[in-house]
């Protein structure tokens, strides 16, 4: 919008003026990894299950079953862990994972295991540092390219994780109004309306809180994915500076946001808008641009944050931005200032990404097989009580898949589920042995009936 790019263009010739600008300066490394004959997905092979098949030990499997405590000591095999195992010994049992946020299957992929290989045997883990200082290199440079125009932004920003990707965007925002501000403190009137969708993801409410704290921003909450009551707010709030922020699509529920309505209101408000496309990115549209791709309003999401360590199967977080936006949270944003910058291996190999259609033909394989109405590869199956989740996830533990109870204070009371993520790398009959297991604890048709009416209410 307009007038956000004045506010961020005054706010970094603030930090000029104040030598306060910081700049990324990257240290060359020559990179000639070559990863020809392995990307193309012509169907499963035997390195994808690497990424969904897993063993645990007996003594893990029976604290699991018994709910018992554990400090993740209890490997089996060898170690002290193994004297208090007693009759289960170092034996191990298999399991299949169905809670793995690997949904393209790619961290077992031979084409990413080389890109890595090749580049850690050339540099190593590459320079140790921040990226302000000498961390950020020509492979940081090559990915943030790509990643730009992935997601049709005209710049891009990587960070060490997705988190504190949301962190720096939400302290670089506060930052606008404090250095906009006529006095040593931004008035309320001059501080940034914040306005965040109630089941946001953490890494954006403690952003929020922090920038909260710092009394730079005004904090609104509208109901989860309630356009009308987001309008009400945004109507009613006589701040000038506005950003509105959301999941794409959540990681709890697995609903999409509702980005053809955001992208309304935001013509009518003339707000800053931007999502978290951690689950979307690599997955979602033609081309893997994640949610606004998929929705065709890629130009109306003025930031874009995301992560490395889901569909692209490698680790990191990334905001896509415009220039401005760029250098001013590099500049402004304490969790990327001060954090040690991906090592170059791991940005060698996120490079790889592809194959997206199979993980589609999965949900496609759930939504035939139970008739619940899904539209995402989170599958998010809510059975009430923590003591249900908690048998339902033990009996199908006892099956072979590994598929853990969400529960207080991760969702809210009473709304206790399975959250069940799909990848590229599970079969059809993978799907078929679940949903039999499944049908012997949960009811299908309530769920199907709860999901179909949350999206009418949508």
């Amino acid at each position: 919008m307009g007038s956000w790019n004045g506010r961020v263009e005054q706010a970094l010739e603030k930090l000029d003026s104040l030598k306060l600008l910081r700049s990324l300066r990257p240290i060359h490394l020559a990179d000639d990894t070559n990863t020809d004959g392995f990307e193309f997905f012509d169907g499963l092979c035997q390195w994808d299950r690497a990424s969904v098949e897993v063993e645990i030990s007996e003594t893990t499997f029976h604290k699991w079953l018994l709910d018992i405590p554990s400090p993740g000591d209890d490997l089996g095999g060898t170690g002290a862990a193994d004297t208090e195992a007693g009759v289960w010994g170092g034996r191990f049992r298999k399991l299949i994972l169905f809670s793995s946020n690997d949904y393209l299957a790619l961290s077992s992929h031979p084409a990413v295991i080389k890109a890595a290989a090749q580049a850690v045997q050339k540099h190593g883990m590459g320079p140790r540092g921040s990226a302000l200082i000498c961390g950020y290199t020509s492979y940081h440079r090559s990915l943030e390219s790509s990643l730009a125009e992935l997601k049709s932004k005209e710049d891009c920003l990587l960070c060490p994780t997705g988190f504190s990707a949301n962190m720096a965007f939400m302290t670089a925002v506060g930052n606008v109004s404090v250095l906009l501000a006529k006095g040593s403190q931004p008035s309320i009137d001059e501080r940034v309306a914040v306005f965040s969708d109630a089941l946001n993801h953490a890494s954006i409410v403690d952003g929020i809180r922090l920038a909260e704290k710092q009394k730079s921003i005004a904090v609104f909450v509208y109901q989860h994915c309630d356009m009308r009551h987001l309008n009400e707010l945004l109507t009613n709030c006589p701040m000038k500076k506005k950003v509105v922020i959301t999941d794409s699509l959540f990681s709890m529920d697995g609903d999409f946001a509702p980005l053809i309505d955001l992208v309304k209101l935001r013509k009518k408000h003339r707000f800053l808008l931007a999502i978290d496309d951690a689950h979307a990115t690599f997955v979602c549209g033609q081309n893997g641009g994640g949610a606004a791709e998929l929705f065709n309003c890629a130009n109306d999401v003025d930031i874009c944050m995301g992560t490395l360590s889901k569909a692209a199967g490698c680790h990191g977080g990334f905001i896509a931005c415009s220039k401005k936006w760029k250098q001013l949270i590099q500049s402004r944003g304490r969790s990327f200032i001060f954090s040690t910058s991906t090592p170059v291996p791991i940005i060698a190999a996120a490079h790889e990404m592809w194959r997206r259609r199979a993980i589609w033909n999965r949900v496609q394989d759930f939504r035939d097989l139970t008739g619940i109405p899904v539209t995402s590869p989170i599958i998010s199956l809510i059975v009430g009580s923590e003591a249900t989740a908690l048998k339902a996830s033990r009996h199908l533990l006892e099956f072979g898949f590994h598929i853990t109870a969400i529960r207080p204070p991760t969702v809210a009371p009473n709304s206790c589920r399975l959250r069940i993520t799909l990848s590229a790398a599970h079969t059809l009959d993978d799907l078929r042995n679940l949903t039999a297991a499944l049908s012997q604890c949960v009811n299908f048709s309530e769920i199907g009936f709860y999901c179909t009416s949350w999206n009418a209410r949508l």
